[in-house]
């Protein structure tokens, strides 16, 4: 899918909406599961932590390989 940069139009240049919406929604579900796993780390690291006996005295930041996307 995709034509010119123009996510929307098929391979023959038509448009394709109902494809384009479909496509949509299961990149925002991987983003919403990307989204809770790095809150779930985020939450583990300070678990580990408090278990250990030490406090977080900064920001964490993470960053996920693939999208590129920075958690804080």
């Amino acid at each position: 899918m995709g034509n010119n940069g123009k996510p929307w139009l098929n391979n023959s240049g038509c448009p394709d909406p109902t494809a384009y919406a479909a496509i949509n929604n299961v990149r925002k579900e991987e983003n919403q599961h990307i989204d809770e796993a790095a809150h779930k780390v985020i939450t583990a690291i300070k678990s580990i932590l408090d278990i250990a006996g030490f406090e977080l005295v900064g920001r964490i930041q993470i960053k996920h390989r693939k999208s590129g996307k920075i958690y804080k």
